[in-house]
């Protein structure tokens, strides 16, 4: 599968950028993702040169069509300003977008758009959600979306859940996936299921059922396509 937007993760740590594109690389697995973590000798810090080269091969590996580009995501302090400065002298600017969110978070949220085929914006948009949702969590704990209001009653089906680790993770990613390649509204006990945050946040086990709901025009394939993918059916 050809996707159109790649990930490079700027850090102090390059344990830590590594961690991180080697836990997104189980939510998409199609998405390039490069790690621009630590200092040339090794050390704690960042570098400019690193975080340079990391992008470039990070451009070139999607290219520069409308729609295609690459999201930096960095940890903190001196690692948000040195991806300002390689932005800054970029030969390709507008395709290239520094998004300001909790990395892991936004990385893993984006990464699952970028799996879909989905355009820059449109993951650049899921990554700076995060912020959003963080927000929403500290006013109310309730990160669930409003219902939408829709004139047609939404379809429902259950399914148990097949995956050791439950919806955790690589299954969450899935399911999220799934969710979000259908023209339909989808909630999986409430949550957002193309939302892999939401999945996550909700701690569903293996054997635990859930409670599927979807409406839109491809809600009914949604939906089976759904249980399927929680239940392992082949």
């Amino acid at each position: 599968m050809m996707t159109r937007v790649a990930f490079v993760i700027a850090s102090h740590s390059d344990l830590l950028a590594r961690g991180i594109v080697e836990l997104a690389e189980q939510m998409a697995p199609d998405v390039v993702f490069k790690a621009a973590g630590g200092t040339e000798d090794g050390g704690i810090g960042t570098s400019y040169d690193k975080i340079e080269a990391a992008v470039n091969s990070a451009l070139e590996a999607v290219g520069t069509e409308a729609g295609s580009g690459v999201v930096v995501l960095a940890d903190l302090g001196s690692a948000l300003m040195t991806v300002e400065a390689v932005l800054d002298f970029a030969d390709d600017p507008e395709h290239i977008v520094f998004v300001d969110a909790p990395v892991v978070e936004a990385t893993i949220a984006a990464s699952v758009k970028a799996q879909l085929g989905d355009s820059l914006g449109n993951v650049v948009a899921a990554a700076r959600n995060v912020c959003k949702l963080a927000a929403e969590e500290a006013e109310d704990f309730d990160l669930r979306p409003e219902p939408a209001t829709r004139d047609d009653e939404p379809m429902t089906a259950s399914a148990l859940v097949a995956d050791p680790v439950g919806l955790h993770a690589r299954p969450a990613a899935l399911v999220a996936r799934v969710a979000g390649s259908f023209d339909a509204e989808v909630t999986l006990n409430g949550a957002d299921a193309a939302s892999v945050l939401e999945l996550m946040a909700l701690g569903v086990t293996q054997g635990q059922r859930v409670e599927l709901s979807a409406s839109g025009p491809e809600a009914a394939q949604a939906l089976d396509a759904l249980v399927k993918a929680i239940e392992k059916v082949e």
